[in-house]
């Protein structure tokens, strides 16, 4: 038999057993099948729960103040190496083929930290994306050096080589 005869015979037999009988069979259907969910619902409900997730796990306590200052100090470069990090910054210069003239150097000390400062302003000549390759490169090979100031110039706007001041400080410690 096929859907449509099928269709046929339950509108037949709709039409025999009148308007309130198909209501109350459909109300029957209804209610068995949310009879069959609920019990299915209770079923779900006597099953053991998952257990419990895990303690969250406690973030360790913020550093001290004392731990804080320490790993300052840890960070610092050695005064006494300070030549070899400014032979650093050529050697980097000279990788990422900046022409790199006489630099300017410039040192400070503050007693009551004990931190000294040493300020290196180098003239540098290239591309742009040269300079700045330059500028982030030494940043990542020193740690304890900050770029304070960085300063482009051209002559024409056509001109492919930029002059550039740059400006590095190196925080140092005294020897450990």
């Amino acid at each position: 038999m096929n859907v449509s005869a099928l269709m046929l015979r339950a509108r037949l037999l709709a039409m025999r057993l009148g308007p309130a009988v198909c209501i109350a069979l459909a109300l029957l259907l209804a209610g068995a099948l949310a009879l069959a969910w609920s019990l299915k619902a209770r079923q779900l409900a006597r099953l053991p729960l998952p257990p419990a997730p895990p303690q969250l796990v406690q973030a360790a306590p913020p550093p001290s103040a004392n731990e804080n200052l320490a790993h300052f100090y840890a960070t610092l470069g050695e005064k006494r190496h300070a030549e070899q990090q400014v032979k650093q910054l050529f050697d980097i210069a000279a990788k990422t083929g900046l022409a790199l003239d006489q630099g300017d150097y410039k040192f400070s000390m503050d007693k009551a930290s004990g931190v000294a400062a040493y300020q290196v302003t180098l003239p540098v000549k290239g591309a742009y994306q040269n300079i700045w390759q330059f500028s982030l490169q030494a940043l990542g090979a020193i740690p304890f050096a900050a770029l304070d100031d960085i300063a482009f110039r051209r002559e024409t706007i056509t001109e492919p080589v930029v002059e550039a001041r740059v400006r590095f400080t190196l925080y140092l410690k005294e020897q450990p």
